[in-house]
């Protein structure tokens, strides 16, 4: 039986500038929230457009290229697992969590072309 690998590739925008912090023995982490933009025409003829945000985790030497390359409103494709874990919050509370820990990257960049495009197509 062929084994089936649990990976996920989203392109967006970055959220905010990426929240990086230093753990045991020097190794970083880092947090990004990505984008996502769906548009349709819904039933009364409007265009909607449905935004998706994604928790994107990133460690040791990748959390050094984001922390370096990516910030607030950056085009990019990221790759990686999709990880489910809950926790106990300080309210005692069980919360859920769904994020992408992240294995690649790849900033995206725009030419006036597709700026244009993108114009035409919005219209």
């Amino acid at each position: 039986m062929k084994t089936l690998n649990n990976t996920v590739r989203l392109i967006g925008n970055l959220g905010f500038d990426p929240e990086v912090r230093e753990i045991a023995k020097g190794r970083k982490v880092a947090r990004i929230s990505v984008a996502t933009n769906e548009s349709y025409t819904n039933a009364a003829g409007e265009k909607v457009t449905d935004t998706q945000w994604h928790t994107v985790v990133a460690w040791g030497r990748i959390a050094d290229q984001v922390e370096m390359m990516l910030s607030k409103g950056s085009p990019v494709m990221v790759e990686g697992r999709l990880v489910h874990r809950s926790y106990a919050g300080k309210d005692g509370v069980k919360r859920h969590i769904t994020e992408v820990v992240l294995s690649d990257f790849k900033v995206i960049a725009f030419n006036k072309r597709d700026e244009q495009a993108e114009a035409r197509t919005a219209a």
